[in-house]
């Protein structure tokens, strides 16, 4: 069954008063959305894209729509991935905004790490297979980090024309300083990473517990209209698949961290049935090795190179 509530197709998608969505399927690695929010004159952006040709592909088609996106105001960042903040140049001259603990992170995390890594892809075996199978289709090349210039923690009330937008930090989670972008008269929310619907999760900081948190803080807000961090527009039954799978994923993992098993096997022997129709499944073994950790595994796995190879390795295995 359907999570989206609009059909899933490439391109911006006119939510109504003021609210688009860039949408890029199918959502899996790299295929990020990001958000526009237009009122009185104003523009304010919700987050860029992997590298700056698809951003600028983006905002000519977001000018074209809306002449106050001639010149964006605000951009928000709603977290650290490159995948959401690596075409920021291209709105340089807006007010960037993002979380204290995301713009840290940004900060120890240079574009440039990603390019060498895809330069040296290719002889790096059945690693870089899956990394140019992940990645091959973005240029990290003479991306000009641009960072934010203005910082928050827990909750920020801040305006674009005469809408008032609410920005609340919700992580560590997804990754060390999450935000949600709301937008209260609307009934819309923009999430970033806290929701890929359709697709796997993946718990790169943790804990559990805050993005559980998180999908409930959602659910009691009244929206009709949520924009996922990767996958097509939903609700909140997109809200509570995200929520289900990640209580789903953090008991079974209990189970097999009690028994003794090692990360790979946990996710390995973990049932995926019930998702089998989501995609890029092999973020499982990110996912038990971070609940691992908060376990207290003797051996935590924390090295964003070892996680790779794991799911190179699930990602194989389960191609065969």
């Amino acid at each position: 069954m359907s999570l989206g509530i609009k059909p899933f197709e490439h391109g911006l998608h006119d939510l109504g008063t003021g609210g688009y969505a860039w949408l890029q399927p199918d959502g899996g690695w790299g295929w990020s959305n990001a958000g526009l929010i237009v009122s009185q004159g104003e523009a304010l952006l919700v987050d860029t894209l992997f590298d700056v040709r698809l951003t600028h592909e983006m905002l000519d088609v977001m000018r074209a729509a809306e002449s106050a996106a001639a010149h964006i105001d605000t951009l928000v960042n709603t977290h650290a991935n490159g995948d959401h903040c690596n075409g920021n140049e291209l709105v340089a001259d807006a007010e960037i905004i993002s979380s204290r603990a995301t713009a840290e992170e940004l900060a120890q995390e240079s574009p440039e790490r990603l390019a060498q890594m895809m330069r040296l892809a290719p002889g790096m075996g059945e690693v870089g297979e899956f990394l140019q199978y992940c990645f091959g289709d973005f240029d990290f090349e003479n991306i000009s980090q641009t960072l934010p210039t203005r910082t928050f923690e827990d909750t920020l009330q801040i305006a674009c024309g005469d809408k008032d937008i609410v920005l609340k930090q919700v992580g560590p989670c997804h990754t060390r300083g999450d935000i949600l972008v709301h937008v209260p008269a609307d009934k819309l929310m923009f999430t970033g990473d806290i929701l890929f619907v359709e697709g796997h999760p993946i718990l790169w900081a943790g804990p559990v517990g805050n993005w559980i948190d998180a999908c409930d803080y959602i659910l009691g807000i009244d929206l009709e209209t949520v924009v996922p961090g990767h996958g097509p527009i939903t609700d909140h039954r997109g809200v509570r698949a995200v929520r289900d799978y990640l209580v789903y994923v953090r008991d079974e993992a209990r189970k097999r961290f009690d028994a003794g098993l090692t990360v790979y096997d946990a996710a390995m022997d973990i049932s995926m049935t019930d998702y089998d129709a989501w995609g890029d499944g092999e973020r499982i073994v990110v996912n038990v090795a971070t609940l691992y950790r908060e376990f207290g595994y003797a051996t935590p796995i924390v090295e964003p190179a070892e996680l790779f190879a794991l799911m190179a390795k699930i990602h194989k295995a389960r191609r065969r």
